[in-house]
């Protein structure tokens, strides 16, 4: 089955909002299920439309895609745990005849939400809660601080970890004096300099209720960053066509734009559009991903969505290890599996679309960064370490005179001892790109016909390359 293109131009490239792709782009029809298909597309481009169109039943779930009875019955009874809002937008990525399509895995209900095979699901995996001086204030870095400004989201994630924040209904719409708590706890701390608003999803508070947090953090001056954590870029672009937003955002100068794209489908020309009208506002975009099974935990996937963001200039920042939060369990791969990813990337793509993948701990213990192993051993003098390739490269530890007689022996113990500097492996393919070349003598030139002499590559192999090291 052909992948459904999520790469087709907007309806209105144009939009001021957006950044538009210029006027030379021939507008075409967005992506839309077939029961969207005859919405006019100022109506689709509208945000408000948009929310109030947003699938948040499974009555509506079962007249738009396929399910077995025992699925409508499992996913029936869930209804009442966790909340469900899909805006059309979002909704119309789904491959209808896909029941694991990476998009509905993420946003559609399932009965295996109700399973917890291994006990470790919590409600509060993290420890938020406990972290919270003031309701809605979590402080665990000495100076960050996240605020939860709501409980409401454009698209409730199946995987989210404060799904008990999102269970929460009304009363968000004015400033509380629980707001007043969180500000007034943050100019209380100088130690505070980085300020998270989350939630929820910020971006879909009313314009005012977000103006009292960015013009509060704002004028906090050992404030010095404000991130705000949004997926509205992916699930409901439109309501960043809203001018005001932006310039919102703009106005507040400390903001960073902390995003959340999980599979390279949602790389869409409609997030692309929202995302430039972000970064002309001089915001800054990071993404987080969630490692997630059946969504993004392969290589070749995980390689595409890190591509796609970049050519939206959208850093990608963090891979989480999807948190032990209840209903998500069916989501959580092995900590080997993200290894083996972030295996397939450092060397293989571009340095700055590498992600740090953490694990958020348990007991609030914070984000902990995992890597494959490239510090294969040691000496008093010098270290091995291993590159993308399985080259093992002796390094010189510090800048002083060696300590260690050498000593006859092989592999690595040989790159310690101080007599070899590199193990190459067999067949790598860059040091057979190393053919001789030839420069002039003092001028570099390009031929021995010029007078050239030939210059080898460094390091050579000994023999044909199979294992063994290259003289220093």
């Amino acid at each position: 089955m052909s992948e459904p293109d999520a790469r087709r131009p907007l309806a209105n490239p144009g939009h001021p909002a957006a950044g538009g792709f210029g006027d030379d782009e021939p507008p075409s029809r967005p992506r839309r299920h077939p029961v969207w298909e005859h919405v006019p597309d100022a109506q689709w481009d509208d945000w408000r439309w948009q929310t109030q169109n947003s699938i948040r039943s499974v009555r509506q779930l079962r007249t738009l895609l396929r399910f077995s009875p025992e699925e409508l019955e499992a996913i029936g009874r869930l209804e009442g745990d966790y909340k469900l809002a899909i805006p059309p937008y979002y909704f119309s990525l789904i491959d209808p005849d896909d029941p694991a399509d990476p998009i509905r895995l993420q946003s559609v209900p399932s009965p295996l939400e109700a399973e917890n095979p291994s006990g470790y699901e919590l409600d509060d995996p993290l420890e938020e809660d406990k972290d919270s001086p003031v309701p809605g204030l979590t402080h665990r870095y000495p100076d960050r601080a996240l605020l939860i400004t709501t409980p409401n989201c454009s698209m409730y994630c199946r995987y989210c970890t404060r799904k008990r924040a999102t269970l929460t209904r009304g009363g968000w719409e004015g400033v509380s004096a629980d707001d007043e708590r969180m500000i007034g706890y943050v100019r209380a701390h100088p130690e505070i300099r980085d300020v998270i608003v989350s939630g929820g999803d910020p971006l879909t508070l009313p314009i005012g209720k977000l103006r009292f947090y960015l013009e509060s953090l704002k004028e906090i001056d050992h404030v010095d960053v404000i991130r705000v954590g949004t997926r509205v870029p992916v699930t409901l672009p439109q309501r960043l066509y809203d001018n005001e937003l932006v310039d919102l955002l703009a106005s507040a100068e400390k903001v960073y734009i902390q995003t959340h794209f999980n599979h390279p489908r949602e790389v869409t020309p409609e997030a692309a559009r929202v995302c430039k009208a972000l970064l002309r506002g001089g915001m800054p975009i990071n993404n987080h991903s969630v490692l997630l099974r059946g969504v993004n935990d392969d290589l070749a996937t995980m390689r595409e969505l890190l591509r796609g963001l970049l050519r939206i200039k959208v850093r990608p920042y963090y891979i989480f290890h999807c948190d032990p939060v209840t209903g998500a369990g069916h989501f959580r791969t092995s900590v080997w599996k993200g290894l083996e990813i972030m295996e397939g990337l450092r060397g293989h793509t571009s340095g700055i679309g590498i992600p740090t993948y953490v694990v958020d701990s348990p007991h609030g213990g914070g984000k902990i960064p995992m890597m494959p192993n490239y510090l294969v051993s040691m000496s008093d003098d010098a270290v091995v370490l291993r590159n993308y390739e399985g080259l093992l490269i002796r390094y010189q530890a510090e800048d002083k005179p060696g300590t260690i007689d050498g000593t006859a022996t092989r592999g690595v113990s040989g790159l310690l001892q101080g007599d070899k500097t590199v193990l190459v492996p067999h067949d790598n393919e860059r040091m057979a790109r190393r053919k001789p070349r030839v420069v002039r003598d003092g001028c570099g030139g390009d031929g021995a016909a010029d007078g050239g002499r030939p210059i080898l590559p460094l390091p050579m192999l000994n023999g044909t390359g199979n294992g063994h090291a290259a003289n220093g």
